[in-house]
């Protein structure tokens, strides 16, 4: 009798210690702790169109390939690193807008700050924009580049170094390098104000006759 009230519980103990050495080595590995939570994101989506609202309005509709959503940063950042496709719709739910690049960052929901191959295009006044950057406040309406840019208008053909604009592009500064305006007196008149080096354009500014091919500019990569 003394014999089996030794033998069961020593039997048991075997049994529970091998079920519990076969569930640890079935159990997958483990990864180090995360300590910095905001160095990943918490949410990654693919194949992403999605509509932005404002006020209860639809202002805009982005398209990506790629979207990673930041939000232990400070500000919260959304990242678009296959590049992004944006329109923007006037009062009428028309498309009076849109831009793409090679590389978006949403900070706030509120500043875009577009990299690579960045190309915007009013369709209502026919204004085209190219550059390597571009940033966009949609809180403060406003546009800005510290690169080579270059934005073609129904009257004019600009490139410079220094960009400033509001989101509707008309009201633009450029700090110029070369380019084509209408002389003061021509027919294609113009409201816009175009400041070169913090002066108003005058007959000084390089005049390009537009028949004539435009030199190649060379940029950094």
């Amino acid at each position: 009798m003394l014999k089996k009230n030794i033998v069961l519980p020593l039997l048991l103990l075997c049994s529970l210690s091998g079920i519990t050495a076969g569930c640890g080595n079935d159990a997958p590995p483990m990864g180090a702790a995360v300590q910095n939570r905001d160095s990943l994101p918490m949410m990654v989506t693919h194949g992403v169109s999605k509509l932005i609202s404002d006020s209860g309005v639809v202002k805009y509709k982005v398209v990506a390939e790629e979207w990673q959503y930041y939000d232990k940063t400070t500000p919260t950042r959304q990242v678009f690193p296959k590049g992004v496709f944006l329109e923007r719709y006037d009062k009428t739910f028309k498309v009076d807008m849109y831009l793409t690049a090679d590389t978006a960052y949403c900070y706030d929901e509120n500043l875009w700050e577009l990299r690579g191959r960045v190309f915007v295009c009013d369709r209502e006044k026919g204004i085209t924009y190219r550059s390597e950057e571009l940033f966009w406040d949609t809180q403060k309406h406003r546009m800005y580049s510290r690169k080579y840019m270059h934005i073609v208008t129904p009257d004019k053909d600009l490139e410079g170094d220094w960009f400033e604009a509001n989101d509707r592009l008309t009201d633009y500064h450029v700090r110029q390098t070369a380019g084509f305006i209408p002389m003061p007196g021509s027919e294609a008149g113009s409201n816009e104000e175009v400041i070169v080096d913090e002066e108003i354009v005058t007959d000084s500014l390089p005049i390009r006759d537009p028949a004539q091919p435009r030199p190649r500019r060379q940029t950094g990569n």
